[in-house]
């Protein structure tokens, strides 16, 4: 019987999440009404459900948050090929796009603002760089500052404020009530602790930006010389507070750079509008431009050599990555704990739970699983397919029968599922036995898909070489006009649907120290019934 649909449905808020009943069977081919979660859905409700929450430009986030369509980190800009501001032009920019171009000072002010606490988020994530102390001076690099402290409150981080020479002007006015509605504390400069290390994972230079003339004075010359101190002592064997300069380091010149080494000494650099001539003795690890609001005639006026901007992102990396040791790299998760006594006594209803979790935050394809086979020659193959459906009875994916896994299903019916959802540190596993499902089942669903997707499948003969990739598209050119009527499409006779009826399942927990949770189902016969022993494995 095919699994009854469930919708997804919206929340109507932040601290009602619906779950749906876990009892019921579940079909997961139409769950995008999901996706209509907001960003601070995607980020409040995993700590609500006392789960770590991750940032990431990254359809994985820009997550990564989710509304983002493109991975910043993808795309890499030569910073030789980028052109560079001296400051009577960075000026003369900026007094074109307030005047002739119709910006408003609050315009640039919000859009620069988004750039910097994108690219904070794409390098930083909250679940270790949540404390982010934002150093604010009196002009419009302050302001950028206060802008940005207000989207990572929302991204997910915990933002203070220091601002001790404030502007007393309505937009300044405004963006201090804005972050105070949201609880953002302000602190004084007594109220910041000795040592900075201690009490913040981020600090945000955005005290002075490329108008700014002359030396810095008091209180912004000791600010400055706190961060720079901060990297001087810097204790290899403890994390020092990441710092952020918006647009120009404070204590730099803004085409000379650091002339009297006394400047800040920033990890992360985001230029705005185009990189000032300083950024070209930028020495830290991540150099962002931001601001992505540059017209044709100002690029021209300029002959601006400017890089594109990924998808929907405010920011892009100019240069390279850093290099990372790929040993190195680890995740010491935070999560809650994964014990027998709470979890379901039926490994269908705990997936179930699992789902409807993964679901609610919100998560990029949820139904997204690796599907692991073997042919009669013993060599595993592993690929990522949609889950379409499951209940008692077992996990539905449709594909080609006559694909590379439809072959080695046939010659040997067993396999292994994962599901992986990041953001909520959890893995699953379901290993069992494989069988068709019914024609009917298979001819009710490729009914219900998307003409496009009908006509996709016919067209492609899956896992055969092709000469190219016109050679699909004219395919599926063919067909789009042979059905052009209308007219039913027909399901081919070599597509239907799978079913794995789970021998055993995986519920896996990450936790901090590699101290993993790992709970396994195994069923058993008692008194002539099945049932599921719950077993805990060492991580």
């Amino acid at each position: 019987m095919l699994p009854l649909l469930r919708k997804a449905k919206r929340m109507s808020c932040l601290l009602t999440p619906i779950l749906l009943p876990s009892s019921a069977p579940i079909s997961v081919h139409n769950f995008n009404a999901t996706r209509s979660l907001t960003t601070s859905h995607h980020l409040l409700l995993p700590r609500l459900l006392g789960l770590r929450p991750k940032i990431g430009f990254s359809g994985k986030s820009c997550g990564s948050l989710r509304g983002m369509a493109t991975k910043m980190d993808s795309v890499q800009q030569n910073p030789e090929s980028i052109s560079y501001l001296n400051q009577q032009q960075a000026a003369e920019i900026d007094e074109m796009l307030m005047g002739p171009l119709g910006f408003s000072v609050d315009q640039l002010m919000e859009l620069a603002g988004l750039s910097v606490a994108t690219a904070i988020a794409e390098v930083y994530r909250p679940s270790e760089y949540s404390r982010v102390l934002t150093i604010c001076g009196p002009g419009n690099n302050g302001g950028d500052g206060l802008v940005a402290a207000r989207h990572l409150y929302h991204f997910g981080y915990k933002p203070f404020i220091c601002y001790p020479k404030r502007t007393a002007k309505p937009l300044y006015n405004g963006l201090i009530t804005q972050l105070k509605s949201l609880s953002v504390p302000f602190l004084s400069l007594e109220d910041l602790p000795k040592d900075l290390s201690d009490s913040f994972d981020i600090l945000v230079d955005a005290m002075f930006g490329f108008s700014f003339h002359g030396s810095p004075r008091a209180p912004f010359d000791d600010l400055i010389q706190r961060l720079v101190a901060l990297k001087i002592s810097d204790d290899k064997h403890q994390k020092s507070p990441a710092i952020v300069s918006i647009d120009i380091p404070s204590g730099w010149h803004v085409e000379e750079g650091d002339l009297s080494g006394e400047g800040v000494k920033p990890d992360m650099l985001v230029s705005l509008t185009a990189p000032k001539l300083c950024a070209k003795s930028f020495s830290g690890t991540h150099h962002f431009l931001g601001g992505r609001f540059v017209p044709p005639s100002i690029r021209n006026k300029f002959n601006l050599q400017l890089p594109a901007y990924p998808g929907t992102s405010m920011c892009v990396r100019i240069g390279k990555p850093p290099k990372i040791d790929i040993s190195s790299m680890r995740e010491n998760y935070i999560s809650p704990a994964l014990l027998e006594e709470e979890v379901a006594a039926d490994p269908f209803d705990q997936f179930q739970k699992w789902f409807d979790d993964a679901m609610t935050a919100g998560l990029k394809e949820p139904n997204a699983m690796a599907l692991s086979t073997t042919g009669k020659d013993g060599k595993p193959s592993s690929r990522i397919v949609l889950l379409k459906g499951f209940d008692k009875d077992g996990f539905v994916w449709y594909t080609n029968y006559e694909g590379s896994k439809g072959q080695q299903i046939a010659e040997n019916p067993h396999a292994a599922l994962l599901f992986y959802w990041d953001d909520l540190n959890r893995q699953v596993r379901i290993e069992g036995p494989v069988e068709k499902v019914s024609d009917e089942e298979s001819e009710q669903y490729f009914q219900s898909r998307p003409r496009g997707s009908q006509l996709g499948a016919i067209a492609s003969k899956q896992s055969t070489v092709i000469p190219g990739r016109q050679f699909l598209i004219d395919e599926y050119k063919q067909l789009e006009a042979k059905y052009s009527d209308g007219s039913l499409i027909p399901k081919p006779k070599h597509w239907g649907g799978y079913r794995l009826k789970p021998e055993m399942f995986e519920f896996w927990q990450g936790q901090q120290s590699r101290l993993h949770d790992r709970l396994c189902y195994i069923p058993e016969t008692v008194d002539g019934r099945r049932e599921w022993r719950i077993e805990r494995l060492a991580p």
